[in-house]
């Protein structure tokens, strides 16, 4: 949407993402991502880290579930998303404000790990409303995009410009 602040952020996961769910039965997780920046210091010869930003994020409905299935305390992620700020009222009666994360798109960081990706099933919902199920795993598939059911290959993705259909990128 026009007018949103849209950022990147890349860090590490604190804890393990909290997956709740509202009285209306929609599930949310929420978790901080730590991102620290590293600055080399010429006089010193070294690496010095920065001042470190806890950003406290959300995401909802299967997107939560995905993310407290995958994601784990500990891991470097990336994440983006839209910059959301919100005031309350604390314990004490004092007015406050918070600036989260609503992520739009998290993963883990490649850079200094590997992971095996498993596609869930659709809800056939195009990630919008509707009841949530449970995410099943599925076999990558000749055509990454096909239905459940069809012939698997491990090498569907590593083939470049094949994506099934012989069309290069």
């Amino acid at each position: 949407m026009a007018g949103e602040t849209v950022i990147t952020v890349v860090g590490n996961l604190t804890a393990d993402p909290e997956l709740r769910y509202t009285q209306n039965g929609l599930p949310v997780a929420n978790f901080t991502i730590a991102s620290t920046p590293r600055n080399f210091d010429r006089a010193a010869n070294e690496w010095k880290d920065g001042e470190a930003l806890f950003l406290r994020a959300s995401v909802w409905r299967e997107f939560a579930e995905h993310v407290a299935g995958s994601l784990t305390k500990g891991m470097r992620v990336m994440a983006q998303g839209r910059l959301r700020q919100r005031s309350y009222q604390d314990r004490e009666g004092n007015q406050r404000t918070a600036i989260e994360l609503e992520v739009d798109e998290i993963g883990p960081s490649l850079r200094y790990a590997t992971a095996q990706v498993t596609r869930a099933a659709s809800n056939g919902g195009g990630g919008g409303g509707g009841q949530s199920r449970p995410a099943q795993q599925q076999q990558v598939s000749e055509e990454p995009w096909s239905t459940p059911g069809s012939s698997t290959s491990a090498d569907a993705w590593s083939t470049p410009g094949s994506f099934g259909d012989d069309t290069p990128f």
